[in-house]
C-alpha cells in the first residue's frame, strides 16, 4: 500500500513538473540567457526578464555561443469558434518549435498550436483563432508542450509582440555556453532555467518534501514490522542457535526473507500504482513512465531492507538458553 502511494505521488510530481515546464525543458537549446538589470547575481525569471536587440547581439558575439534564438513568453487567451482557453504564447523562430505533426512553421499573423489544443477545439492548419486581441491563422499542429500549466502555442516574435503588448523578447535560447557576458545578462543551463518559471520551484519543492516524508514513514513502518516479526521468532532463533547456527547465518537468512517479502510487496504495489496512474492520467497531470515505477519500488525495497537490518540485529543478542528457559 505504501509503495502504491509513493508511485502515485511520484507520478503526480513528474506530471505536474511536465505541465509546468515542458515548453522550456524540451527546448532544442543548451541554455537560456535572461536580462538581469540588477546584475548577474540577481534572481531572474521569465516574468521579470527582457532582452534588447543590443543584448542579443552581445550574446551572439560572446565566446562559446554557437546560436542565439529570441524567446518571448507570455500568458494570454486563445479563442476558437467552439470555445476558449488560457494558453502560454511563445514568440520565437522555427528552430525552437516542437516537432510538427501537420502544417508548417508559423509566419507573421500565424500561430502553431499543440496537439491537445487542436483536438479540444477542432483546429487544423487554416483554422482561424483569436489570440489575445489578434486574429491569427493556425499554420501547424505541434507536439504538446505546456508552461505554467497552460498549453503552449507558438508564433513569430513580431506577432508575439502584438499579442502580448511587449516590445522586447523575454529571454534568449542559446546553443553552446556563452562566456564573458556583461553584468546585465545572466546565462543559465536549460535545467536551471526551470526555476525561472513562476511557482515551479515552490511546487516541486513541496511535492519532493512530501515524498521524503513518505519514504521516511515507510522505513519506520517496515522497520517496526520486522522488529515485531523478529521478536515473535525468538524461540525459533534460540533453538537454531542452540543447535549450532551462527548469528551471521541467521541474520543473512532473516534479511533474505525480508528481501523476498519486500520485493513481492513493492512490485505488487508498483503494479497497482502504475495501473491506477494510467487511469488517473486522463484527468490529472500524471507521468506514466518506467522511472515512475522503478524508482519508488527500488527505494521502498532498499529502505525496507535498511529497516529490517536494524530490526534483525536483535538476533545476535539472543541467548539460546535464556530464551528457551523463558519459553518454558
Amino acid at each position: 500500500m505504501i509503495t502504491t502511494l509513493v508511485v502515485f505521488l511520484y507520478g503526480l510530481t513528474g506530471g505536474l513538473a511536465s505541465a509546468a515546464s515542458s515548453t522550456v525543458a524540451e527546448l532544442p537549446a543548451d541554455g537560456v540567457v535572461f536580462g538581469a538589470p540588477a546584475g548577474a547575481d540577481a534572481e531572474v525569471s521569465f516574468a521579470s526578464s527582457t532582452v534588447t536587440t543590443a543584448q542579443q547581439e552581445r550574446v551572439a558575439a560572446a565566446p562559446g555561443t554557437t546560436a542565439v534564438h529570441p524567446l518571448g513568453v507570455a500568458m494570454t487567451r486563445l479563442t476558437a469558434p467552439d470555445g476558449a482557453a488560457s494558453v502560454s504564447v511563445l514568440g520565437t523562430d522555427a528552430a525552437l518549435l516542437p516537432p510538427l505533426s501537420a502544417g508548417a512553421a508559423p509566419k507573421d499573423g500565424e500561430v502553431a498550436v499543440g496537439a491537445d489544443t487542436a483536438s479540444a477545439h477542432h483546429l487544423s492548419p487554416g483554422s482561424q483563432v483569436t489570440l489575445g486581441s489578434q486574429k491569427l491563422t493556425v499554420s501547424a499542429v505541434t507536439a504538446e508542450r505546456s508552461l505554467s500549466h497552460a498549453p503552449s502555442v507558438w508564433t513569430t516574435v513580431d506577432t508575439w509582440q502584438q499579442v502580448s503588448g511587449q516590445k522586447q523578447p523575454t529571454a534568449l535560447a542559446v546553443r553552446g555556453t556563452p562566456h564573458d557576458l556583461p553584468a546585465d545578462l545572466k546565462a543559465v543551463s536549460r535545467g536551471d532555467a526551470l526555476s525561472g518559471i513562476n511557482g515551479y520551484a515552490a511546487e516541486q519543492g513541496s511535492l519532493q518534501l512530501i515524498q521524503g516524508f513518505l519514504f521516511a514513514v515507510s522505513a519506520l513502518v517496515v522497520g517496526a514490522f520486522f522488529t515485531v516479526w523478529t521478536v515473535q521468532r525468538r524461540p525459533d532463533i534460540a533453538v537454531l542457535k542452540a543447535v549450532g547456527a551462527s548469528s551471521g547465518y541467521l541474520v543473512r537468512d532473516a534479511l533474505a526473507q525480508a528481501a523476498a517479502v519486500l520485493l513481492a510487496g513493492a512490485l505488487l504495489g508498483g503494479a497497482i500504482g502504475a495501473i491506477g496512474g494510467a487511469f488517473a492520467s486522463a484527468a490529472v497531470p500524471f507521468d506514466v513512465s518506467v522511472s515512475t515505477i522503478a524508482v519508488p519500488v527500488a527505494a521502498m525495497v532498499l529502505l525496507g531492507l535498511a529497516g529490517a537490518a536494524l530490526a534483525v540485529r536483535r538476533i545476535t543478542a539472543v541467548d539460546p538458553l535464556a530464551a528457551l528457559g523463558a519459553n518454558r
